[in-house]
């Protein structure tokens, strides 16, 4: 194994008081320092069951500008199935680490797909405390399905089903965030891709950590995507960087956590902001977390829609592929 995994560095009796140097992050970013206790806002919960259609839409664009990071309670995805998506990760993680290694991803790739430790290089040579599973879910033409695990054996068919609401849910997200701003409904979707935009599901598996105080499953970051629907288990860790502090997501069982990422920024010139976000983990608790990216087509340019751009508001951002701007980011390179 040309690679050693977070879970595998856990398993050995090395780690019972302190993690390898690699882990511990300068002290600017350690979580003990960092991390905010005194009272904090709470992260605005958006009840999709709401009687009042413009007040939904008015929550989730002020929610975009403000914080860039919402909750969705009744949002219709099945519980039971959000439930079967949790267990058959659980059960993958949890299988042979031989097992797991056979949906490895190739370091240097261009597809971010597969069973792996690393995404974006670090600057500081830090590595991260977490493993991922990494595999698109739609379009159909877009699946590979050498990286969709072959075991738990329902694990197909879960992510399917999913995907299909996930489609559902998404797409009326970015109908109200659309009509947030003051447009048409279908202004941000037409312009990320239309019905050629990708889902990448994401599992993330933050093992228990001797030093939580020390490390970070993921450091600080603003997603690469369009938004993410993150479906969260009980063990806190997010974090959200407000007003000059990190504060800690409360989790809600049963809600989901939805992100702005950095292309609907760019798409709204600015207005709605990507949520800077970090993972801490746990000394007692394994923490996993299911993101779904949405994502444009990687040949597709996005850049300020025409709508969101006057002589008073020139763009922002520059225009490019979707590729470009993601290969740019993951390697810490300017845009």
């Amino acid at each position: 194994m040309e690679v050693e995994r977070v879970q595998a560095i856990v398993s050995s009796s090395l780690t019972k008081e302190n993690i390898p140097e690699e882990f511990i992050r300068p002290e600017d970013e350690q979580p003990a320092i960092t991390t905010f206790h005194g009272p904090i806002p709470d992260i605005p919960v958006i009840d999709f069951s709401h009687p009042d259609q413009a007040d939904i839409v008015r929550s989730m664009a002020n929610a975009s500008r403000d914080w860039g990071i919402f909750q969705v309670v009744n949002h219709g995805i099945p519980l039971d199935l959000i439930q079967r998506l949790q267990m058959v990760g659980k059960q993958f993680f949890d299988l042979p680490q031989e097992e797991k290694e056979v949906y490895a991803n190739t370091p240097g790739a261009p597809s971010l797909e597969g069973y792996g430790s690393k995404l974006a290089r670090d600057v500081n040579r830090k590595k991260n405390w977490v493993d991922h599973l990494f595999h698109r879910i739609w379009p159909p033409n877009c699946i590979n399905y050498q990286f969709w695990p072959k075991n738990p054996p329902s694990y197909r068919e879960v992510n399917e089903d999913y995907a299909q609401e996930m489609r559902k849910l998404v797409d009326t997200l970015l109908k109200w965030l659309s009509m947030g701003l003051g447009f048409e409904e279908n202004v941000l979707k037409q312009g990320a891709g239309g019905e050629e935009i990708e889902y990448l599901m994401k599992i993330n598996y933050y093992p228990p950590c001797p030093r939580p105080d020390l490390t970070l499953g993921v450091p600080s970051h603003t997603d690469i995507s369009l938004m993410t629907v993150l479906v969260p288990n009980e063990v806190p860790g997010l974090q959200v960087f407000k007003d000059g502090h990190w504060i800690e997501a409360e989790y809600i069982p049963g809600a989901l956590i939805i992100h702005i990422g950095d292309q609907i920024e760019i798409l709204s010139n600015g207005k709605y902001k990507a949520v800077q976000h970090r993972t801490t983990v746990d000394k007692e608790k394994t923490r996993m977390s299911w993101p779904v990216f949405v994502e444009p087509p990687a040949e597709y340019v996005v850049g300020p829609l025409p709508q969101f751009v006057d002589p008073q508001d020139p763009p922002k951002y520059k225009s490019k592929k979707y590729k470009d701007y993601r290969y740019c980011k993951l390697n810490k390179l300017p845009q």
